[in-house]
């Protein structure tokens, strides 16, 4: 199943590409994510609580970076396994400064078995959509609000 989309967050992309690199802050983004962990350079474990349609699970994942070019670019892949089957997948994010805020072009290429393939691929499409948006409106706030303490700060002295 292919995925892309596009998503403009009102701020600098050094500060998204950075906030997407943190798993303390990926945590807080990934609708079900549980807990995120790196495990070496650029490698990260995930459990994710997930459900679509009536098939709801946990899954362990590893999630890895590659072609990392701060600030503009980053490769990843995720390999999950849980009780209600697998989920493997691979993409790519790039960042373009637009006059101070970030768009990101994300593509990827996902596949499910087990259980929760059997809802069909227009659920899992329709849940993997609802998902990435959640994901992006989390990562504009979690942005945010790390501006607003530096631009709130009382200058001088």
């Amino acid at each position: 199943m292919k995925i892309d989309g596009t998503h403009k967050i009102n701020a600098p992309r050094e500060q998204i590409f950075d906030l997407l690199t943190n798993p303390l802050l990926l945590q807080k983004c990934i609708p079900g994510c549980e807990k995120m962990d790196q495990t070496g350079e650029n490698q990260y474990a995930a459990r994710l609580s997930v459900g679509v349609g009536p098939i709801k699970g946990v899954f362990n994942a590893t999630v890895n970076l590659t072609e990392l070019r701060r600030p503009e670019h980053y490769a990843l892949t995720m390999d999950g396994k849980g009780q209600a089957g697998f989920v493997k997948g691979s993409g790519s994010l790039e960042f373009v400064d637009d006059n101070g805020a970030t768009i990101v072009h994300f593509t990827g290429d996902v596949s499910v078995g087990g259980l929760i393939a059997s809802v069909g691929q227009r659920m899992i499409q329709s849940v993997g959509k609802m998902m990435a948006e959640r994901f992006f409106i989390a990562l504009e706030n979690e942005a945010r609000a790390q501006l607003r303490p530096t631009q709130d700060a009382p200058t001088g002295a």
